[in-house]
């Protein structure tokens, strides 16, 4: 980490809470995963954010750092809307400080793997870097020259929501022809069962390419999409460097290949950027939110008074 302290990250996501400890080093001393009890209301999310930021607390604990997905206003510290989640306008990092009297950051979980990419992974040394995120969805960090890039409101990123078919595949979002209904895991395995396919996640469609015709053209039509998308970005950021993260970017070659020549083939009158896998896996988010946290060690800060630590894992009421 960027300064010598102790820091609590805590990453919320649609179906798991995880949340790490890290130690003077920026070693993680331990972890913990919660399931999201997001059918239970957003009152029950807030809850286990703070239970797991409570749990791994100790003394000499400088900060906490947290990321969630959604429209988040980190200055705030309010998760504006997460509609997985059920949350609107929720003043998650709060909820947490009341808690524990500690300084807490909240950072968009994207935002929180770019940074972590930037300072940690293959970003390292870059100025201008696009990171692009693909998971259950597909959302994009931003670092131009050399700052992580929030735009007016705090919104910037949504990569998924870049047209890439007029009258395409219908969106979550209610739009046709997003990218994220073509190559987000929810939108591989949704296209494919409707070929008859079985298919749980990513991983499962990207495991029959070299067998199943239709896994193979779904697996095309998507990094096709990525492709034409990122061609977009390239010629409005200029970036040195692209990299791809999440649990779709495990397929590989599989995927920067067919991105590259995608990629390359949409700039016909200069070369392409760099096209990597990301080095940092699952844990960029929880390592994003830990960075925030050690930049934000020592700033002043406001709680209630209403707990304390006692000794580890142990808290008294004021």
């Amino acid at each position: 980490m960027a300064r010598p302290v102790n820091v609590v990250a805590v990453d919320l996501g649609g179906t798991t809470v995880k949340a790490a400890r890290f130690n003077v080093q920026g070693a993680v001393e331990e972890t913990l995963r919660l399931a999201t009890p997001s059918s239970e209301g957003p009152e029950a999310v807030v809850a286990e954010v703070v239970r797991a930021a409570t749990a791994l607390v100790r003394p000499g604990i400088a900060a906490v750092g947290l990321c969630a997905p959604g429209l988040i206003d980190d200055a705030a510290g309010v998760v504006r809307y997460a509609s997985n989640l059920g949350l609107r306008d929720t003043p998650l990092a709060a909820a947490v400080a009341d808690r524990l009297c500690l300084p807490v950051t909240l950072e968009h979980d994207v935002r929180a793997a770019c940074l972590a990419e930037q300072r940690l992974g293959l970003g390292a040394g870059v100025e201008d870097l696009f990171v692009v995120v693909l998971g259950t969805g597909v959302a994009a960090g931003i670092v131009s020259n050399g700052r992580l890039v929030r735009g007016d409101k705090g919104f910037a990123g949504e990569f998924g929501h870049i047209p890439v078919h007029a009258d395409g595949e219908l969106c979550a979002c209610g739009q046709h022809g997003c990218l994220e209904a073509y190559v987000s895991g929810s939108a591989l395995v949704r296209r494919y069962r409707r070929t008859g396919g079985i298919a749980e996640n990513a991983a499962d469609v990207t495991a029959r390419l070299a067998t199943d015709p239709d896994a193979a053209r779904l697996w095309a039509e998507g990094t096709d999409a990525l492709g034409r998308a990122l061609v977009t970005t390239t010629v409005l950021l200029d970036p040195q460097r692209i990299v791809l993260a999440g649990g779709v970017a495990a397929a590989g070659e599989a995927l920067t290949d067919p991105v590259r020549h995608a990629l390359q083939d949409g700039l016909t009158w200069r070369a392409a950027p760099e096209v990597s896998i990301s080095p940092l896996g699952a844990d960029a988010g929880l390592l994003g939110a830990a960075l925030r946290a050690t930049d934000a060690s020592g700033l002043p800060h406001s709680c209630n008074g209403r707990a304390e630590v006692t000794a580890p894992g142990q808290y008294t009421p004021r």
